[in-house]
């Protein structure tokens, strides 16, 4: 059973768990583009402090079991030196969580941030304080700012599959750090008018009430479909399926919103497996469905004849 339903009753099972952060994150800093007079050695520092800073920091009140931490991945590709320590590139960032009583992870974001500028000098402490978002450097303080609130959405993504409207609370916070942002000319990403998907509009899809069908979607496609269907196929489909109505009246008011490109992002091998051996109904719905929700993998629903 999953930590969001236990009662911890036991003082050693506690004290044994505290230090057992929520996720398991793996961070990569390439920097083949960047200039060889740069001594590689500080990108390795940097991919070990983050990498500390990620998986040592307690992100919230709950008690998560070894097993239970939340696999993901962040990928840094720096792309220029800009000089006096700055440096500018792209961040990918990924995280599944398992079906229940399964092997299985089930994806959970998948997402690409084009806008990562920072500043950095080799030992320097990686700090973030959520009342002062900003720090005392602006750039400095960027890269902690946009690792945070990855982890406030992944951890979102995550309690609201477990339950409905779980993850509020981490949504909210994902959205205070984008108003508390680190301010500067080259710092981007953090604003409404600089792109259409951005961190911005990422978390104020994701706060908008407008948007709110997605989180019942959400709970509905891995507590009532996935952590479901190894067990009933029939019942988890139908779980699915009722996420994807959800999501296509979410679609029918809302056209053509950056969230819903996000929730199938990295989810299209799994719905093909999981309604290729379904009913002719069934199966003929989650296409019409899929085809018009998800163009971009349209082609890979096809194959559901």
């Amino acid at each position: 059973m999953h930590k969001r339903f236990l009662i911890a009753f036991s003082l050693f099972i506690l004290a044994e768990s505290v230090s057992a952060q929520e996720i398991q994150a793996r961070l990569t800093v390439i920097a083949s583009k960047v200039s060889t007079q740069i001594d590689r050695k500080i990108f390795n520092t940097l991919q070990t402090g983050l990498t500390n800073f990620l998986n040592a920091r307690k992100w919230t009140n709950d008690v998560f079991q070894p097993s239970e931490k939340i696999q993901c991945s962040f990928l840094i590709t720096i792309e220029k030196d800009l000089g006096n320590n700055v440096f500018e590139g792209q961040m990918t960032v990924q995280a599944a969580r398992p079906a229940y009583n399964t092997t299985y992870d089930c994806p959970l974001l998948n997402f690409q941030d084009d806008n990562i500028i920072f500043k950095y000098q080799e030992f320097q402490p990686i700090e973030f304080n959520e009342n002062r978002v900003q720090g005392n450097d602006p750039l400095v303080g960027n890269l902690t700012a946009v690792l945070a609130y990855y982890v406030n959405i992944i951890l979102g993504f995550d309690y609201d599959s477990y339950s409905l409207r779980g993850g509020d609370l981490y949504f909210q916070k994902a959205w205070n750090i984008v108003n508390n942002a680190p301010e500067g000319r080259e710092i981007t990403g953090w604003k409404s008018f600089e792109s259409l998907r951005n961190r911005y509009w990422l978390a104020e899809n994701l706060n908008n009430s407008r948007f709110a069908m997605l989180h019942d979607a959400v709970y509905s496609y891995y507590r009532s479909g996935m952590d479901i269907f190894y067990e009933n196929e029939e019942a988890g489909r139908s779980g699915i399926l009722n996420a994807l109505n959800f999501l296509s009246n979410l679609s029918r008011d809302n056209p053509n919103s950056m969230i819903l490109q996000v929730f199938f992002q990295g989810k299209s091998n799994e719905l093909v497996k999981v309604f290729s051996k379904a009913g002719p109904d069934v199966k003929a719905r989650a296409k019409e469905v899929l085809t018009k929700l998800d163009l971009t993998n349209a082609n890979a629903y096809k194959e559901l004849k």
